[in-house]
Order: structure tokens, then C-alpha cells, then sequence
């Protein structure tokens, strides 16, 4: 049963778009800031509080596939279809440094808690696992047909996650990037993966279309089975992650069916959605403890929403 579906025009702040192509990633940094990679070649650094871009990076020769915050390192690592992984920092036009070595696309990248590892994964099979300091490829892993299409470490343990074409999900060691479980396959491609901050539970999200596949699957970790599925998208599912609000226990996905919606973790229960009329395809979420959400798009941006806890409803606060 769903609770709340709205997709009705509310009141809502438009900015001039930050980029000039679609935006296909978003990373976390603080409420009111974010990450974003674009098609147009370009990462930024946008303060959406106060609506002001705070950095622009546009070294890659082809589009941005993925980028990712690390917060120690206070740096930010972007993917390309130019085959590599650049890092950057606040006030520096040029990459700090470039991991090289994938000879297709880079499709993912994560680091680890303390940012000391990067894991990036590729359309050329391979996971590769690099010492972020030095640009050192300390580790890798190539798998026949492994289409990477996510990666994300586990927290407090030495394992990472992974989804692919070959529409696997699979859980690697980090001390020699060997698969330690493969979960049983899924009927479609697995586009995205989130980790719960606790290390138990994997999220991922499924390929599909006309309501077939298009379901988000919640794996545990330690009991290595499937606890259940999240259904109700009508297309592909491009993201999902867990929600960091206080006292609940949500997820949320977006697809290319245009909506994101927030789900109860436990019950399954669907309980708000938001569809954004004419964004295309909803790329990628990320959310922040205030409860505010940001969703990127094809056609239109970023969309920062809010979720409302007492009314379960998602609120369209701006758009840049």
C-alpha cells in the first residue's frame, strides 16, 4: 500500500542550471552542499543553501560517470568515460592526482572510511583497488563478463560490494580482492548498491521496464540471503540509498519512470513519492540528516526535496 503520492506543482525555487548536459552523479558532503558529474564533462561543488556554485572542475576529455566525496581527504574523485579517476581539491583547477589503468569506462567509485583506499570498478571486467595517496594500484580482480555498474565498501569490516551487467551481486575481500559470496542472481541488471552505515544490510536497485524488474532488493550482510524486495517503480531503478533521518528506518530510490520514492525499511511500505514531470531519467539521491534529499536528472538538473516525517510527504524545495 502507498501512502502518499504527489506529484502536483508546489512552490519551488528555480536557479540556473549548474550544468549544461545531464547530471548522471551526486556525493554527499554537509547539508546544503553538494557533488555533482555531469555529461558535460564537469564536476561542481554547489552550495544549494545559498545558491552559489563554490567550485568547478573540467579536466576530463569525456563525460562524468561517478563522483564521490572524501571527507577526510577532503577531496573529490571523479569517474570518466575517459577511462580514469581523477581527485581534486577545493581551490585547485588541476586534478592532485589521476589513477590510471582501466582501458574502458570507469563506471564506480568509492573510498573507504578513512580514505586511504579507492575502489574503482570498469566496463573492462576489472575491480581495482588503489592506494589513494600514492595512486598505487595495490589490487585487482578481473571476472569474465563482470560489467561493473557499483561498488561500495562495507563499513568496519574488510569487504566491499558490487553489482554488475551480469546482474550479479557480489561481495569482495579487500586484502585480496577474491569474491567471498555471490549471491543468488537477479532476473535483471543491478544498476546501483548502498551500504547501511552499520555494515548489515547492502541496498541495491534493478534494471527493468513496464513494471517488469524495477524493484529495489534489501540483501543482509551477515546472514548472506535476501530479506526483501521494494516494488512499485514501473522503470529502471537508477538509485537507492539509505536515509540518515532521525528515528526511522527508510530507504529511498529513484527511476527512470521519473518519481523517487521513500520506502519503509522494514515493511516495505511504500510511504511518499515525488514525480518530476519531464526530468528523464533520475540519475542519482543523496540525502542529509536535516531530511533534506537532492535527485539529479537528465533534463532538469538537481532537485533538492524535503521529506516531511509527520505528513510522509516529499516537498520540492529548489532546483538548480
Amino acid at each position: 500500500m502507498e501512502r502518499y503520492h504527489d506529484s502536483s506543482p508546489q512552490s519551488q525555487t528555480k536557479h540556473s542550471p549548474i550544468h549544461s548536459d545531464a547530471v548522471v552523479s551526486l556525493s554527499k558532503i554537509q547539508p546544503g552542499l553538494c557533488v555533482s558529474g555531469s555529461k558535460d564533462k564537469s564536476v561542481v561543488l554547489y552550495d544549494y543553501h545559498n545558491h552559489r556554485i563554490e567550485d568547478r572542475w573540467t579536466g576530463h576529455d569525456r563525460e562524468i560517470t561517478k563522483v564521490c566525496y572524501g571527507m577526510h581527504c577532503q577531496g573529490v574523485f571523479s569517474a570518466s568515460r575517459d577511462q580514469t579517476v581523477k581527485l581534486w581539491k577545493r581551490g585547485n583547477a588541476n586534478p592532485m592526482r589521476e589513477y590510471i589503468g582501466h582501458t574502458l569506462v570507469v563506471m564506480s567509485i568509492h573510498t573507504n572510511k578513512d580514505n586511504s583506499f579507492l575502489c574503482s570498478g570498469s566496463r573492462d571486467n576489472t575491480l581495482k583497488l588503489w592506494d589513494v595517496e600514492t595512486g598505487e594500484c595495490l589490487r585487482e580482480n578481473r571476472i569474465s563478463r563482470n560489467l561493473v555498474t557499483d561498488v561500495k565498501f562495507v563499513p568496519e569490516s574488510q569487504l566491499l560490494v558490487q553489482t554488475g551487467e551480469d546482474k550479479e551481486v557480489r561481495l569482495f575481500d579487500t586484502r585480496t580482492m577474491s569474491v567471498s559470496h555471490n549471491f543468488p542472481r537477479k532476473q535483471y541488471i543491478q544498476m546501483c548498491c548502498d551500504v547501511s552505515p552499520d555494515g548489515r544490510y547492502c541496498l541495491t536497485c534493478s534494471n527493468g521496464f513496464g513494471g517488469n524488474g524495477c524493484e529495489a532488493t534489501l540483501w543482509d550482510l551477515r546472514a548472506l540471503k535476501i530479506l526483501h524486495e521494494f516494488h512499485g517503480h514501473t522503470e529502471a531503478v537508477e538509485a537507492c540509498i539509505f536515509l540518515p533521518f532521525s528515528g526511522c528506518s527508510l530507504v529511498a530510490t529513484s527511476s527512470r519512470d521519473c518519481s523517487v520514492r521513500v520506502w519503509d525499511k522494514n515493511s516495505r511500505e511504500c510511504i511518499a513519492t515525488r514525480t518530476i514531470s519531464c526530468s528523464g531519467p533520475l540519475t542519482s539521491l543523496i540525502a542529509y540528516e536535516d531530511n533534506s534529499i537532492c535527485v539529479s536528472s537528465f533534463n532538469e538538473g538537481i532537485h533538492q526535496l524535503q521529506f516531511l516525517p509527520n505528513q510522509s510527504k516529499l516537498v520540492p524545495k529548489s532546483q538548480f
